[in-house]
């Protein structure tokens, strides 16, 4: 059983921060909103892995879907296209989900 905050269909925002170091979090999501697709499970945290640290608190990791014609504007594709992006759970905010 996961811990995490979120189940599939619930809306987020993954938040704008732009912190130094290592990030799992692609630069060109952050800000954006989208929808719980799957909850992948918990895992420790890569970005203090990364740096050699450890800790027995896990963290969810969530698959969220994004329409990409939000994520870049100058999109020309299908309106219905979407990404796929794994974010862990300290990453993203509740946020009012869309159709």
């Amino acid at each position: 059983m996961t811990r995490g905050r979120f189940h599939i269909g619930d809306g987020v925002r993954v938040r704008e921060a732009y912190p130094s170091g290592h990030v799992r979090t692609p630069w060109y999501i952050r800000g954006q909103a989208g929808v719980i697709c799957e909850v992948v499970g918990d895992y420790h945290s890569p970005e203090d892995l990364a740096y050699g640290r450890s800790s027995p608190d896990l963290v969810t990791l969530y698959r969220v879907r994004f329409r990409q014609t939000e994520i870049w504007p100058t999109y020309d594709g299908s309106s219905a296209d979407t990404l796929d992006v794994e974010i862990y759970d300290h990453w993203l905010a509740a946020e009012p989900s869309r159709p």
